[in-house]
């Protein structure tokens, strides 16, 4: 019997099905469109078109964007939030801040739950855990009853201090369940027990209006899978980068808010250290978004400083990925200044680039990339045919007459906008962070990815651009290279230098033995149980703290002080030794491990691909005559120049003059610059 993993990332354009036969390490891989009104649609569909037997299957993985587009749309379930009296509008005070500080008309989006539904009652406990006030019952029992009556789906608990002490919380949430046992409550004490109360209250915010969303669609896909054979849980990708399963995502559902794209990010890093590249960025180019990512040192940097919309923050530990509106289906135009511009409106799945004859008559970078010769007339293995006649039409109308340039100039100064803007999203990740890029490889994967990745690298002056086997389902692939992972953390503000170890010892103890409880509960032996400790600390007087890692037994805190200088001087280039150092918070992260894919390796023997066609492809304003190869007819060792083009049936890789491409025992295609 076939033994089979299976990952699914459903992105913008296409949902991406990643197939790994774990007996001979073979991948195949299926494309179909997405289905945004149901994607649980779209996965089913791309499930039966690659002829997975269900019953086969030992792991299924899914990347999926249902929070991300739930709180993006708006299309939310009625929720309620119950407050401590006095404090309902901590999630609309915010922190005062906007997103362009400079637009005073411009305001922040309205929290996810309107003033109506959050309630008060009373309680209080103050900083140090003493309970000031106990919680009024009478009280509470009347708010369930109106909520009850307001028929919310979800409720969020959040009160003042809870996270030294969660008891008034623990007992409002047992008299919602009295009267409303079937509705989602999370409270914040246990969703985010740390100080700062908007990032909590939000946090706990974001968590019950996905709830109900989330947990009906894991329930129906867990159940549609199982009715199809599949025997075991189904894993979920969350912000982390790890997976939960569907026994987590009913507590801790907004962990999913950032699980679309993480996969991209996991494989990037994956693929760059089995290249021998520690240090990488992730370049991941679809039809509507990049999506930009960094590893460094063979770690992917992580952020608890994220949102979904401006205003929001979701402070569960996330990858840190910068996406950008610039794909393949981004639209050129021209601003009230006269300049041309590129994305982030999209042509989308539907009606798509000019050149797939649905109806839009705008240029996008796939028409641009047409006529200039590096895409040829099909794509997804022929599944869509492209029509050159209407992506030169689009861009003459759009972008050639408007600005009095020749068709190809105009096509190319499309692609060196969109290739400018992602040059500054990767510039926002690596050099505004004190990374140089310089020392980075660039993974470029994506439908559209390797069609920019040389350019962007040379922009860049970055030395190595590294195109996966498949790059469009690249990100699927992510789905099949993680762990079943949670993060938890818990408050220690103290002096690092006369806190004493033992005390560290004992903060830690107490949320490690709730962090391998969850592992138990979802089915992970002791034995690929591991968890990693981290302290977050500070300078006395500053509020963001950064994460230095702790060992499994703390004797002293000198060299976690001296880790923290450390850590300071190389994201700040600057150290303040006579300063004294805060904790402001210890966390552990717990992962159960799973077995990793093995991708298959094979020799390599140098020589010189041939080409299937030869066309005209545009560079600097002039064709040159270039090889076409297919992807498929290469083995380890091939070695071409550029020009190059490398189609294939998920993506196409241009080897611009001057590069050269070659390929690895592991399928890669690297191109360098010509020495």
């Amino acid at each position: 019997m076939a033994r089979m993993r299976v990952a699914v990332d459903v992105g913008g354009t296409f949902t991406d099905v990643c197939i790994l036969d774990e007996d001979t390490g073979e991948i195949r891989i299926e494309k179909t469109p997405s289905t945004p009104d149901d994607p649980m649609r779209a996965i089913m569909t791309g499930v039966g078109d690659a002829n997975v037997m269900l019953a086969d299957v030992t792991m299924f993985s899914h990347g999926t964007t249902v929070a991300t587009n739930a709180l993006i749309t708006r299309k939310l379930p009625r929720t309620a939030m119950v407050c401590t009296e006095g404090f309902r509008d901590v999630v609309e005070i915010r922190r005062s801040n906007k997103e362009d500080l400079w637009d005073t008309y411009k305001d922040v989006t309205k929290p996810y739950i309107p003033r109506r539904d959050r309630l008060t009652v009373k309680e209080r406990i103050d900083a140090a855990g003493k309970v000031l006030t106990e919680l009024d019952e009478q009280e509470a029992r009347k708010v369930a009853v109106i909520l009850k009556k307001r028929d919310v789906k979800a409720i969020a608990v959040c009160f003042i201090n809870s996270y030294v002490n969660g008891q008034n919380e623990k007992r409002m949430k047992e008299i919602l369940k009295e009267v409303m046992p079937d509705v989602h409550i999370s409270i914040s004490c246990q969703i985010m027990p740390e100080i700062f109360e908007h990032e909590r209250f939000s946090t706990t915010m974001v968590n019950a209006v996905v709830s109900p969303v989330v947990v009906d669609y894991v329930s129906r896909l867990s159940d549609k899978l199982s009715d199809g054979g599949y025997s075991r849980d189904l894993l979920l990708l969350h912000s982390g980068g790890g997976v939960m399963t569907p026994a987590s995502v009913k507590d801790f559902a907004a962990r999913l808010a950032g699980s679309g794209i993480a996969a991209g990010a996991i494989a990037s890093r994956f693929i760059g250290n089995l290249c021998g590249y520690e240090n990488s960025i992730g370049f991941d180019m679809g039809g509507t978004s990049t999506d930009v990512s960094l590893a460094y040192q063979g770690e992917s940097t992580v952020t608890k400083d994220w949102c979904i919309e401006f205003g929001y923050p979701i402070r569960f530990p996330s990858i840190e990925v910068l996406t950008i509106g610039a794909g393949g289906g981004s639209l050129a135009w021209k601003d009230e200044g006269g300049s041309l511009r590129n994305g982030p409106q999209s042509a989308g799945a539907n009606p798509g680039p000019a050149c797939y004859a649905n109806g839009n008559e705008v240029a996008t970078n796939s028409d641009a990339n047409v006529v200039l010769g590096r895409l040829g007339t099909s794509l997804a293995g022929g599944d869509i045919k492209l029509e050159p006649k209407l992506a030169e039409q689009s861009v003459r109308d759009t972008v050639a007459e408007p600005f009095g340039m020749e068709l190809h100039a105009a096509a190319e100064a499309i692609i060196e906008v969109a290739n400018a803007n992602m040059a500054n999203a990767v510039r926002l990740l690596s050099i505004a962070r004190g990374y140089d890029p310089r020392d980075f490889a660039l993974v470029a994967f994506g439908g559209a990815g390797g069609l920019h990745g040389a350019a962007v690298a040379k922009e860049l002056s970055i030395p190595v651009v590294i195109v996966p086997p498949n790059p469009g389902v690249t990100s699927a692939m992510g789905c099949l290279l993680v762990d079943i992972q949670h993060d938890f953390s818990d408050s220690f503000m103290a002096d690092a230098e006369t806190t004493k170890p033992e005390n560290l010892e004992t903060a830690f103890k107490k949320i490690e033995m709730e962090a391998v409880e969850r592992l138990r509960h979802e089915g992970v032996e002791p034995k690929n149980t591991v968890l990693q400790r981290t302290i977050e600390m500070m300078y006395q007087g500053q509020w963001r703290s950064l994460a230095v890692p702790a060992p499994a037994s703390i004797t002293s805190t000198s060299d976690l002080i001296e880790g923290f200088h450390n850590q300071h001087e190389r994201e700040y280039n600057f150290r303040r030794e006579d300063s004294p150092v805060s904790i402001f918070r210890v966390s552990v992260k717990a992962t159960g491990v799973v077995p990793k894919v093995e991708l298959p390796s094979f020799e390599v023997v140098h020589y010189a691909p041939i080409p299937f066609d030869r066309r005209d492809v545009w560079f600097e304003n002039k064709p040159y005559k270039t090889d076409v190869y297919s992807r498929r007819d290469f083995k380890a060792g091939a070695r071409f120049v550029g020009p190059a083009i490398v189609e294939q049936v998920d993506s196409t890789v241009l080897i611009p003059p001057n590069w050269i491409g070659t390929v690895d025992q592991y399928m890669n295609i690297t191109i360098r610059l010509e020495d």
